[in-house]
């Protein structure tokens, strides 16, 4: 069972950002949930600017997530959130991947959009920048820091998830098709995708093509209530799709926080995989790609 968190935030808020992730946090665990995803730059909120570039912001959102990670020691839920992350003076939209008071991984964005009404590029660098694949963060060393993370339950190797971030979902080729050729059947994405007229329908087709294109399951979490709507808006659009099937849909443009669930059939989308024998054949031919990416192993404690 995956979960996908919709919380309400407070532009350049962290701590109550933190909290309202905590309070979805203890639904998703009472709700037997194994996994729980939340918006793009979640413990912050998308909307703050040049606000990101303020030290205090950075600092608060470094003390968000060690809260969150406290939060995580007595409970049973990975959980993925999204934060701007400063490394080697370089500052990136990533997403943590948290589990039983361990960061098990850090996701850079892989792709920034700078077009029509978005910025990234005036704050944010993309995940090639970076200058190395290992960092410290919130006291832990040596914390995998990569766009090409696999992580994989040791003791069900079936569950395989990988993360990206909004944009990279839109672009003509996903970095989750990789992913999926490369083992994941499980596809995560936290975004703040902003809301246009029939922008949703499209948002959907993305998704459940994706998933049903890479025989996997894809969790979407959009960022809602709370962003600044000086220039735009937010619906709050969460969505978990399993081979092209929609499984759960959040209420758009509703300001209480809301969490859905959706039950996956992991033993389904591997036998699906063997079946159609054109998903392996893919993966042979994009193999010089597919052997970059690194594999996180870690033991969930599964119901």
């Amino acid at each position: 069972r995956v979960a996908v968190g919709v919380p309400q935030v407070r532009v350049a808020a962290p701590q109550f950002n933190a909290a309202q992730t905590t309070a979805l946090m203890r639904q998703a665990a009472e709700k037997s949930a194994l996994l729980v995803v939340f918006p793009e730059l979640g413990l912050s909120a998308y909307s703050c600017e040049d606000l990101f570039h303020q030290r205090s912001l950075l600092d608060g959102c470094l003390e968000a997530l060690s809260e969150i990670l406290t939060a995580t020691k007595t409970s049973p839920l990975i959980t993925i959130v999204g934060l701007p992350l400063e490394v080697d003076s370089l500052l990136f939209n990533c997403a943590a991947v948290l589990y039983r008071s361990k960061i098990l991984g850090v996701i850079p964005k892989t792709y920034l959009p700078n077009y029509r009404e978005y910025y990234e590029g005036r704050q944010f660098v993309p995940a090639d920048f970076r200058l190395r694949d290992r960092i410290e963060i919130c006291g832990h060393r040596d914390v995998p820091f990569s766009n090409r993370l696999l992580f994989r339950a040791e003791n069900h190797p079936s569950l395989t998830f990988y993360v990206e971030i909004c944009e990279d979902l839109w672009v003509p080729i996903p970095p989750s098709s990789y992913a999926a050729l490369a083992g994941a059947t499980v596809l995560v994405n936290l975004s703040a995708s902003n809301v246009t007229v029939g922008k949703e329908d499209y948002r959907r087709q993305l998704v459940s093509n994706l998933s049903g294109r890479c025989l996997a399951a894809y969790v979407y979490a959009g960022a809602g209530a709370g962003e600044s709507t000086t220039d735009l808006a937010w619906d709050g659009h969460g969505m978990i799709y399993e081979n092209g099937t929609c499984l759960a849909e959040s209420q758009r443009f509703a300001y209480p926080p809301q969490l859905l669930t959706g039950d996956i059939d992991l033993d389904r989308l591997v036998m699906d995989r063997m079946r159609q024998n054109t998903f392996g054949q893919a993966a042979q031919r994009h193999r010089d790609t597919l052997i970059k990416f690194e594999t996180v192993g870690f033991r969930p404690e599964l119901p």
